[in-house]
């Protein structure tokens, strides 16, 4: 029997890694995943970081189990996406010593060493601060100097993935637009931002355009996968481009990225710099495209975690049942998500409900509160996309994992008034980029788009009300902390 040529997809986010096996149309054949673990760094009080040997251990035991799944493949390419703003340190030996993730702050006590910020946005499309790699590195350099006098080379996650499946090192440029050492609008490194930093050049990889060969994969990775030595690794990138890339959009469409964070972006064909700095603007995975962006933040890590509380031993859908049967939004919430347009981002938050306790009071309301608070931050974040470049279509694309829940559909359509698409495999919406990435590297014909599914915009004036409710128990938190 004739085995179908299929794709690896090592896809590392902030809270799990998977590794999934695509055909070469993208649809998802098989995915397997496990948590990453970190560790908190001392002496800093908010530094996080993973150990790269036990996270490739993972990445192999998880492809090895999905390909045992799937004996009717041959896999032909193999690519990766990971987080943003993660890094990878390499030494001189070629040897991974250290991973810093997206949401390891280190360089926090250093941010006002830049002493031009506004400088750095105009070149970077972002505001410095402790989230992107430049400051991370300058927090270990104060702190850690005996681990960051090793450092060779300086990677993101996926691209030290590629490097792992074929020993060659490379930057791919979404990747490199979260270092702040990048210069966005000229996709080239910029030796004027690593003095701003005072880090060396050198540490830089080439700059490698996603859908690149990178290579043949190693003997030693293809022997121990059972796969052929003739599998090329292919450039992939940030996973928040790449599953923007899954639902196929036109320029000047508008993206909602539901996962960890939430961003909410506008694909755009020029450099865009928002005169309010509130916005970022990074390079797309498409050549000479670039994604305008507001991002609503932690959202669906909030969601998960709260889901371990009220819902620990449940799945989605008992609480999309139980929300259903929630006559009335008699709970707001306001739970540390992000507006591009407010001045800095709230430390405390909570839930806001009628007192004495009223019966109706179920941990459904809790979790509409939840989804309401992520749908009205998109809402908030995408009225500022609209500010810096106005917005007339109908319609935007959707896709990540927090939009499995029908609730959070059907409030962001209605807050929206727009109609909302959705591609099939949505949920895994950064493996099936990084599949279409390997299928046009190695000009595979992928046929026509998937289908679509809509979600048309209902309830929107008393979403409008709702909307400036939530607008004022937010400020009013924010104040009271």
């Amino acid at each position: 029997m004739e085995k179908q040529q299929a794709y690896l997809v090592i896809d590392i986010g902030t809270g799990n890694v998977r590794v999934a096996i695509t055909g070469l149309d993208g649809v998802l054949l098989g995915v397997e995943r496990d948590d990453v673990h970190y560790r908190k760094d001392q002496p800093y009080e908010d530094a996080l970081s993973f150990c790269p040997d036990r996270l490739w251990g993972q990445i192999m035991a998880l492809a090895k189990k999905a390909l045992a799944a799937l004996p009717q493949v041959d896999i032909i390419a193999l690519t990766a996406s990971s987080q943003r703003e993660g890094i990878v340190l390499v030494d001189e030996a070629g040897k991974a010593i250290m991973g810093m993730p997206n949401h390891d702050h280190r360089g926090r006590a250093w941010e006002r060493m830049v002493k031009d910020p506004g400088q750095v946005y105009e070149r970077t499309g972002r505001y410095p601060g402790s989230l992107f790699s430049a400051m991370k590195l300058v927090g270990l350099r104060e702190q850690q100097s005996d681990v960051f006098d090793r450092i060779e080379k300086v990677m993101s996650i996926s691209d030290w993935a590629q490097y792992a499946l074929c020993g060659k090192m490379v930057y791919e440029h979404a990747q490199a637009s979260e270092t702040q050492l990048y210069d966005v609008e000229n996709r080239s490194w910029s030796a004027e931002l690593c003095a701003v930093f005072g880090l060396d050049p050198s540490i830089l990889p080439p700059l490698y355009p996603a859908g690149s060969v990178l290579g043949g994969i190693s003997a030693e990775i293809a022997q121990a996968l059972g796969i052929s030595e003739e599998a090329l690794v292919i450039v992939g990138g940030a996973d928040t481009q790449l599953a923007i890339k899954s639902t196929q959009p036109d320029t000047g469409d508008v993206v909602l990225v539901s996962g960890t964070t939430t961003p909410v972006v506008m694909i755009v064909d020029k450099y865009m710099v928002d005169q309010e700095q509130k916005t970022w603007t990074g390079s797309h995975v498409e050549e000479g495209a670039f994604v305008l962006e507001a991002n609503a933040g932690v959202t669906g890590l909030n969601f998960q975690r709260l889901k371990e509380i009220f819902y620990p031993n449940e799945p989605y859908q008992v609480i999309e049942q139980e929300l259903a049967q929630v006559e009335q939004q008699n709970c707001m919430a306001s739970l540390g998500s992000l507006v591009a347009d407010e001045e800095g981002s709230a430390t405390r938050g909570g839930f806001i409900f009628s007192i004495p306790v009223a019966h109706d009071l179920t941990r459904a309301s809790f979790a509409q509160a939840a989804l309401w608070d992520i749908a009205c931050a998109i809402k908030a974040n995408f009225d500022t996309l609209c500010r810096v470049n106005p917005y007339e279509k109908d319609y935007v694309w959707a896709c990540g994992g927090g939009f499995q829940s029908d609730t959070l559909r059907r409030y962001v359509a209605g807050l929206l008034n727009k109609t909302i698409l959705f591609r099939k495999d949505n949920i895994q919406a950064s493996v099936v980029g990084g599949a279409l990435i390997c299928s046009e590297a190695l000009k595979k014909t992928v046929g026509d788009a998937q289908e679509v599914t809509k979600i048309t915009a209902q309830r929107q004036e008393e979403y409008a009300l709702q909307f400036q409710i939530w607008r004022a128990v937010r400020e009013k938190l924010r104040m009271a902390f």
